[in-house]
């Protein structure tokens, strides 16, 4: 008959066999899903690169705006051709390699009768500036007449920053903007048939007859990449549980050898 005092001895090495087989199958899991992540992600940046250094195209039409999403369509270069609605320029209070400032987002009367809200550049900070563009709203249709003047302007377009940005959020009553929220933008000026996008302007794009002459192209592309760092971490501890496991398994098998011996 089996004493009592032998039952922990038996049934500890099952428990920690259980547990150590948990752990290996879940830190090989976790790091196999950071190496799919790390291939999604190299795939992203080739797309990327490949959309910035294309010709550029037509921005999609009102018809394709349903579809539209960061995945398909961010980052893609695109050529706009209309008129600037200077008067309802929204500075958004940015940072950038040029030091802090703001974007002035500027809406483009299309060809179609739509708006596309365009990043123009970024302005350093300034007195007057937020006095020169106090947030005015339409209150009739803005893109007609149509002047016989239209510009061309070549961009990255760029999905909509809702809501606000770190730990500041937008307030439209007081004309004090921290992110891109192209509806919020839209709607605060009164502004209709708006494009769910906007576009950051390339470099040297502004018309010569445009205030303020803001610095385009500062688009920052950057993707955070530490996948292939965080699959050796969990690859490197279910190893680690192997080696635990086999040390302990080891040492109760040479203690097993002691007690018959």
């Amino acid at each position: 008959m089996m004493a009592s005092s032998d039952r922990p001895r038996r049934i500890g090495p099952w428990a920690l066999r259980i547990l150590a087989a948990l752990l290996i199958v879940l830190f090989a899991g976790l790091g196999t899903w950071q190496v799919q992540r790390l291939q999604w992600k190299l795939a992203l940046i080739e797309r990327v690169e490949s959309r910035v250094h294309s010709a550029p195209a037509a921005p999609p039409p009102p018809a394709r705006w349903g579809q539209l999403s960061a995945a398909t369509d961010e980052y893609r270069r695109v050529k706009l051709s209309g008129f600037f609605l200077y008067q309802f320029t929204t500075p958004v209070q940015a940072v950038s390699d040029l030091g802090s400032g703001y974007w002035l987002i500027t809406p483009m009367c299309m060809a179609d009768g739509s708006i596309v809200l365009v990043n123009r550049g970024f302005v350093g900070l300034a007195d007057g500036l937020l006095d020169k563009y106090p947030g005015r709203r339409a209150e009739a249709a803005v893109c007609t007449p149509a002047p016989a003047s239209r510009y061309d302007v070549v961009g990255l377009l760029r999905v909509p920053e809702p809501h606000g940005g770190f730990l500041r959020e937008n307030d439209p009553a007081h004309n004090r903007w921290y992110s891109r929220d192209v509806a919020a933008i839209a709607k605060t000026r009164g502004l209709y048939n708006v494009a769910p996008y906007f576009v950051d302007a390339a470099k040297d794009q502004d018309p010569a007859d445009a205030p303020d002459h803001p610095v385009g192209g500062l688009t920052v592309i950057t993707f955070h990449n530490n996948h292939l760092v965080y699959a050796f971490t969990w690859y490197a501890l279910a190893l680690m549980v192997i080696g635990a496991w086999w040390w302990a398994a080891r040492g109760g098998a040479n203690r097993e050898q002691e007690d018959a011996s």
